[in-house]
């Protein structure tokens, strides 16, 4: 049987070559991503180790400990890193300053994303005289004074910038023009991943980033014959009850687990999209090995007659997915490294840099590619092998196996019914239930299985009803027709595997689109504002932004939004406070106030968000007690209470009251309307009047939306890029099941030639054949993607008021035009094999 198993799979190579892709690819996308995500961890961990070889303690603030009053924990001060540089076991200790630093480049324009846009100080020792080991100068010098700086040799590298050019920098909001005076070396990771690190000296560093004579980390290098331990527990013993101390092991093991934690994220959603292709993959293997035992129905019965038990029969049949799965895995692990490899390429090219490092395929993968590709493979073909084995000896005189029958049907569809209304009811149970996601899952897995159940059932109507457009065909599109219904279950399993990817398409079309509306409605609800200004990575900015504005003639109401942390009386949990400019604020926000308004904000008082007064039991003119940041006490008068929606809530008070116990003042963002409105001219002007800089946004309604456009848009078209494998899949089944029946049907096809069908009539045959069942997944597939999107927007709604379900007809449209070119491409090659038949030969072949 083993030898029978071998000379199968090598007759039938050809046949089974659609079978091998489908399980390559998925077994691609499974190994490549593990390849991928391994060598991105592993990467990162070796950039973060090399980063910390000269760090044995790092002493940080502790924001976990309860600290004297609201808010973070206070900077490490200059005494204390005096007393950590005296101790026996120390050898140096280093005071660290940093923070966020955007620098443009020569064309005026941000270098890199904003997020990983570094500043720091260059730390010369207590006296003032030495060097920072972390960064030695390849170029130049290190800054001495304000109005120097060093920069990164990458960065120096692609922006072009040499010692003596003068450079543009915004590290809070105002643009400061720096001399660069060096070019540093780091070991930096964040560097190595393509960020950039500008470095100042130190009293310039601390004035930017925390405060004269302070630090946010102190890291400490341990001398000859003291461990890490020991170093350790000499530190704690001089730390204040707001910091504490942490080994360079410690660090090394905590931010190996944060990468690892971040790919982690990664690797199960790519491999989410890889499970989906396989899953439809197992629809290909199925059905190339229903439609192999049903060509070989003579050959496994003679087996049986001659003496093969049912067992032996299952076991050739299984021995042929065997070896069809070994050659699958093996080739998609080879693949799978090669797109690890593109993928790598592809993040450097659109500066999306990683550091560098070799590929790492492990074990853990070789095993996982292997497992997958054979597991699939013979999961797919178990069901075909029963069926082959159950196969009568008397069936040898038979030039057919029998039909399915109508009892068997009836079963199926009574089976699939259930599933499906099992479901549905449980997607529509879990929109307002607790654990909405686990329910709505299950139904949603318990409902695609339902409806492929029911395809061969819902086949017959669907495809009638493409009838009257078949009729162009004339007798090619009458007789495409009657293929497609004539096996509805081998129509059924080729179309589900479009279906799937469709569903997926649609409905996160659907949820995105709705979402997307949702926010534009919301900005364009609450925000009345002309202009809104804010950071390139949104970090607080400088009040200095707001007081430009404000001066400004053509400028009409200004506000600057500051957040700080205060505790309410009686607790010692943080709540953080908004302030804002309570003169003008009702010009900028338009708030749903269930009573009171803001007048009256700017004498002391507070407006607060229903939820949150509900959840004190607060009401319309209560005094609220609570302690600022810097510890002092205060009472706030409720004079409003407000519908809180995504974008602003909680407590909101008058900057005036607020900024006096701010330990930072510092704004978030800053609102403001103009006399002219919103017009190119005054966007161009506001953003000349704050230098042309590029860490700070100017954006308009529109700019809002649009980068909210921007991000959806992105996010779904690295989606529609991922489940795109799993439609390649669908289309190699589709190409798969034609190819195999135009061979089952080489005689009926030799006498439609003989009656006189020509070529080209044999050719518009197949392909409408192919396109008929393309479009039975495809409006299976949008159906379904519509009815999960309307579910998850409804679970969306209870959290989001101006949600509502937007249905993209134009995008439907498009993907039911693209499942029709799907069907019309798969038929390609089939069509043409099926008109080159040579008629007599055809009639003569049994």
């Amino acid at each position: 049987m083993l030898r029978t198993a071998l000379r199968n799979v090598l007759a039938h190579k050809a046949r089974l070559l659609m079978t091998t892709l489908a399980v390559l690819l998925g077994v691609a996308f499974v190994s490549g991503t593990l390849v991928f995500t391994s060598t991105i961890s592993s990467a990162y961990q070796k950039s973060a180790e090399e980063g910390l070889t000269h760090v044995d303690v790092a002493i940080r603030p502790d924001n976990d400990a309860e600290a004297a009053g609201p808010g973070a924990a206070a900077d490490l001060g200059q005494e204390l890193l005096d007393q950590v540089a005296a101790l026996p076991g120390a050898d140096s200790a280093i005071g660290e300053a940093s923070g966020f630093a955007a620098l443009a480049g020569k064309d005026g324009k941000l270098v890199g994303g904003g997020f990983d846009s570094r500043g720091g100080n260059y730390f010369t020792g207590q006296n003032g005289s030495g060097e920072d080991t972390r960064y030695p100068m390849s170029e130049g010098r290190a800054p001495e004074r304000t109005g120097e700086i060093a920069l990164d040799a990458r960065t120096a590298e692609r922006t072009g910038y040499a010692v003596g050019d003068t450079v543009r920098i915004s590290v809070n909001g105002p643009v400061r023009e720096e001399t660069v005076t060096g070019i540093f070396t780091t070991d930096d990771g964040n560097v190595a991943a393509g960020g950039t690190l500008v470095l100042f000296d130190n009293a310039t560093a601390q004035s930017l980033y925390t405060a004269p004579g302070a630090y946010d980390q102190i890291t400490v290098e341990a001398a000859g014959g003291t461990s890490q331990q020991q170093l350790k527990d000499a530190i704690t013993a001089l730390l204040p009850a707001d910091a504490e101390a942490i080994t360079g092991q410690q660090l090394a093991d905590d931010q190996a687990e944060m990468i690892n934690s971040q790919m982690s994220a990664m690797r199960t959603g790519l491999l989410a999209f890889a499970g989906i292709a396989l899953f439809v993959g197992i629809f290909i293997i199925a059905n190339t090995f229903t439609m192999l035992v049903a060509q070989r129905t003579k050959e496994l019965a003679l087996l049986r007659a001659v003496g093969a038990s049912r067992r032996q029969v299952t076991r050739s049949v299984l021995i042929e997915a065997l070896f069809v799965g070994l050659v699958a895995a093996v080739s998609g692990l080879l693949a799978g490294v090669g797109i690890a490899a593109g993928l790598r390429g592809l993040m450097n090219a659109f500066e999306l840099t990683v550091p560098d490092g070799p590929l790492v395929i492990t074990a853990a993968t070789v095993i996982a590619s292997l497992v997958v590709g054979v597991g699939v493979t013979m999961l797919a073909a178990y069901l075909p092998a029963r069926r082959a084995a159950k196969i009568p000896p008397v069936a040898a005189m038979s030039s057919v196996h029998a039909a399915a029958t109508t009892r068997g049907l009836l079963v199926r569809n009574t089976i699939g019914s259930i599933l499906a209304a099992i479901g549905g009811v449980l997607v529509v149970a879990g929109i307002n239930q607790d654990d909405q996601g686990a329910t709505m899952g299950l139904g949603a897995a318990v409902l695609v299985v339902g409806v492929f159940v029911l395809t061969p059932l819902l086949s017959r109507p669907v495809i009638a009803a493409a009838s009257p457009l078949l009729r162009i065909g004339g007798i090619s599109g009458k007789l495409a027709r009657l293929n497609a219904v004539r096996n509805p279950r081998r129509t059924a399993a080729t179309a589900s595997a479009l279906m799937i990817g469709l569903t997926l398409i649609t409905g996160m079309t659907v949820i995105a689109g709705s979402v997307q509306k949702a926010i534009d409605k919301l900005a364009a609800e609450a925000i009345t504002a002309d202009y809104v200004v804010s950071t390139a990575n949104f970090s607080p900015m400088d009040p200095e932004i707001a007081d430009t504005l404000t001066e400004r003639s053509d400028v009409t109401a200004v506000s600057a939004l500051r957040a700080s942390p205060a505790y309410l009386a009686g607790t010692t949990k943080d709540e953080y406070l908004t302030g804002v400019d309570g003169d003008s604020i009702a010009d900028l926000i338009n708030l749903p106030f269930e009573e009171g308004s803001f007048d009256g904000l700017a004498d002391g008082n507070a407006v607060v968000d229903t939820t949150t007064a509900e959840k004190h039991g607060w009401a319309l003119g209560d005094t609220i007690g609570l302690t600022y940041a810097d510890n002092a006490t205060g009472e706030l008068t409720i004079s409003g209470l407000y519908e809180a929606n995504e974008m602003i809530r909680g407590i909101i008070l008058d900057n005036d009251t607020l900024t006096p116990h701010m330990q930072r003042v510092q704004d978030i963002q800053v609102m403001l309307s103009t006399t002219g409105g919103v017009s190119d001219a005054a966007k161009s002007a506001l953003e000349e009047a704050l230098g042309n800089n590029p860490a700070i946004l100017v954006q308009d309604q529109q700019d809002i939306s649009e980068d909210i456009a921007f991000i959806f848009t992105l996010m779904l078209n690295i989606l529609y890029g991922l489940l795109a494998m799993a439609v390649v899949v669908a289309i190699l089944g589709v190409i798969n099941t034609l190819a195999m029946s135009v061979f089952e049907r080489q005689q009926e096809i030799g006498m439609l030639r003989a009656i006189g069908l020509d070529r080209r009539g044999i050719k518009r045959m197949v392909r409408l054949e192919s396109v008929v069942i393309a479009l039975f997944g495809g409006v299976l597939g949008i159906g379904l993607g519509v009815f999960f999107g309307w579910a998850v927007g409804e679970m969306i709604r209870t959290g989001m008021d101006t949600y509502e379900l937007v249905l993209p007809w134009g995008r439907m449209a498009v993907f039911l035009g693209l499942a029709a070119l799907v069907g019309v491409l798969a038929a390609l090659w089939p069509a043409r094999r099926a008109a080159k038949l040579n008629m007599l030969m055809a009639i003569k072949s049994e």
